[in-house]
């Protein structure tokens, strides 16, 4: 069939970590990896670090299982259109539109993914808190890697957030340098999928900051999965572990887009507070993308 004359789309960002968002409700839209990269291209696409579909959870394969716990799917591609288990900054901005497009009235919306529901609520000053569920952080040889930029390679810890992270602390957050390529991550056993890696410094007691170069789309200015990663590790050097001695913390996480406050629960549970930004609406042309790349 033929693409569907003037698409509708939105433009959203999380601590200026920003989104394509596709209204899709009833899963008609087949997307390829090249129409999504196309879409997020910053030069020739609208532009973004990623693409959010948003697909009732019974009209995909994938969120029938979550339909009886939530309405709504977040379809998430990567910049490059590769598939993503989840994504926090996204999760922020799926929720904001949800209720700017009137789909719910509820202030706590849950929220399918392919890393399980995650709950938003929505908060009067414009930020959302979403529980992030539990990290992981492995046991023996892929608790830990080796992160290496140029010549220059630093410890660091594997924790799992519903996708994987591999964060090391450095002295400088321009030690990671431009980050124009993946840095390298060893051994390779222990992200399969390949990793996001974040370069962390800290700002004072329980306050730290980071770069992140994410899976599939690069250097961004903020990665909500990777925010949570980061104050999990350094919770855990710090000699704070929630779920084990009963006292929940909260670290201030800066990145370069703005500000996230994350708060590990008693229950082990993460919770990721930021801001979440609509910042246009518009058609696209059917003309310029592919048909053949975006079918309905």
């Amino acid at each position: 069939m033929s693409t569907p004359a003037g698409l509708p789309f939105l433009k959203g960002h999380g601590t200026e970590n920003d989104f394509v968002i596709l209204p899709d409700p009833d899963g008609a839209l087949t997307l390829s990896p090249e129409a999504v990269a196309r879409l997020c291209d910053r030069r020739a696409g609208v532009g973004a670090d990623g693409l959010l579909r948003v697909v009732r959870c019974d009209a995909l394969p994938e969120g029938r299982a979550l339909a009886g716990e939530a309405r709504w799917f977040m379809d998430y591609r990567n910049g490059d259109g590769s598939v993503a288990e989840m994504c926090g900054n996204g999760v922020r901005v799926f929720a904001r539109f949800l209720w700017h497009a009137g789909l719910t009235e509820d202030t706590e919306i849950a929220v399918g993914t392919r890393a399980g529901i995650r709950t938003a609520r929505l908060g009067a000053d414009g930020g959302v808190t979403v529980g992030m569920g539990r990290a992981e952080l492995p046991s023996g040889p892929g608790g830990t890697a080796t992160v290496t930029v140029g010549e220059r390679s630093w410890p660091a810890v594997h924790v799992d957030m519903g996708n994987p992270h591999a964060v090391a602390f450095v002295a400088e957050l321009d030690d990671a340098g431009p980050l124009l390529e993946a840095p390298g991550v060893a051994p390779a056993e222990a992200y399969p999928h390949g990793t996001n890696v974040e370069f962390v410094v800290d700002r004072g007691a329980a306050h730290v900051a980071l770069r992140v170069h994410e899976r599939g789309s690069g250097e961004t200015r903020s990665c909500g999965t990777g925010a949570c990663a980061v104050m999990v590790a350094a919770a855990r050097r710090d000699g704070h572990d929630p779920a084990a001695d009963g006292r929940a913390v909260t670290y201030t996480v800066d990145v370069p887009g703005g500000r996230l406050s994350i708060t590990e629960r008693a229950d082990g549970v993460i919770e990721m507070t930021g801001p979440a930004v609509i910042v246009a609406e518009g058609v696209l042309d059917p003309a310029w993308l592919d048909p053949a790349a975006l079918r309905a």
